[in-house]
């Protein structure tokens, strides 16, 4: 009997493998299809993130009585109205910045420069550039380096016009899709689902659903509070494109843990060049603006809800961005959530099958700590 189980298990490995190995021995079969899942990959996403934070609201008008459609096109008008006020109240003055910062960019490399060198002169900090003259010189060219490749970004996004074609013209629609419909989504997938299954796998939906709408509206609303603080901070003391750094830092600390050093980086450098005493005061604002989200916020909006390791979402961040860059690192915690939950779910199944407990389908069988 043992035999003839490892002889099965053995034959569907060996199945297994010979497909994946037939399977790309005709990839090209498949090439225009992954093409059109590749342009739909980023409004797909977008919408997905839309819609776990516009669900609350239509699910809430719809309770006050009005249609679902009507609830959805409402919000859409808010979202243009919304807009407005950015383009009329915002854009100037982000635009002016952005434009000042593009112009003074040769000013701002030389000023580096000259910091560096007045602290190479300073009898306090000239010890710390003893053996290292040109320390300031290769700073100054990695930054060069730095704002040279952002300017070729920007002016490489005509190459990438027709994506964001694509995601303009798609995400309204796919949105206001998920928006009436998602709600059908779960009963199509318990219906692939064996009936003796359906239980567990309802739960198992439900939970999934649950972790990724938690996570999604409260991560953006932490990051909006903290670019927030952070504006409010840099105008306190001054920062040069105090706006510009702060709309920077928002989208960055997205990223975990990772993303606040990234979004640190810039306002530091922008900070040094008007001076030392300058940088200073913007690592200070950024670290109490940090410590309020970490320490005040986050324990109030999360709780125990998002019960990642910090090493577990380090390593989640370098691999999403060593498979699918950016985008990869933006995925990758929710992406390991979905996992998380489904693997943890179906060794409860598992379990109950073995051992007839009923129970152990329904409760965590690996400590959330550990993981």
């Amino acid at each position: 009997m043992q035999q003839s189980k490892y002889f099965r298990t053995s034959m569907a490995i060996i199945a297994f493998l010979l497909i994946l190995y037939l399977g790309s021995k005709v990839f090209f079969l498949f090439s225009p299809l992954i093409s059109i899942l590749k342009l739909l990959l980023v409004p797909m996403m977008l919408s997905g993130f839309m819609f776990y934070l516009l669900r609350p609201l239509v699910n809430f008008l719809e309770k006050r009585k009005l249609n679902r459609m009507l609830s959805i096109l409402l919000i859409y008008l808010v979202f243009i109205g919304l807009f407005v006020l950015f383009s009329v109240l915002v854009w100037p003055t982000l635009q002016e910045q952005i434009q000042t910062f593009i112009d003074n960019t040769p000013q701002l490399v030389d000023g580096l420069q000259e910091q560096f060198h007045d602290l190479q002169q300073n009898p306090v900090w000239s010890r710390f550039f003893t053996g290292d003259s040109d320390l300031a010189t290769r700073l100054s060219s990695y930054l060069n380096d730095a704002i040279n490749w952002v300017s070729n970004s920007v002016s490489n996004l005509i190459g990438v016009i027709s994506n964001i074609v694509v995601i303009i013209a798609t995400l309204p629609i796919i949105l206001y899709y998920m928006l009436k419909d998602g709600h059908k989504l779960a009963p199509i997938l318990l219906r692939l689902v064996p009936r003796r299954f359906r239980k567990p796998g309802q739960e198992m939906l439900r939970e999934i659903d649950g972790a990724l709408s938690n996570f999604i509206v409260t991560r953006v609303l932490l990051n909006v509070i903290l670019g927030v603080m952070l504006y409010i901070g840099f105008l306190i003391i001054g920062l040069p494109y105090s706006l510009l750094l702060a709309v920077i830092a928002i989208p960055l600390n997205f990223i975990p843990y990772v993303g606040s050093l990234l979004s640190a980086v810039p306002v530091i450098i922008v900070g040094f060049i008007e001076s030392p005493t300058m940088a200073i005061w913007a690592t200070v604002v950024i670290v109490i603006a940090q410590q309020i989200q970490d320490n005040l916020l986050s324990p109030i909006v999360y709780g125990k809800s998002l019960d990642v390791h910090p090493l577990t979402t380090v390593l989640l961040v370098l691999i999403g961005g060593d498979f699918y860059g950016i985008i990869g690192v933006l995925i990758a915690l929710p992406v390991y959530m979905i996992l998380k939950i489904i693997v943890r779910r179906l060794y409860g199944i598992i379990i109950a099958e073995r051992t007839g407990d009923t129970n152990s389908a329904k409760e965590p069988l690996i400590k959330e700590e550990q993981m």
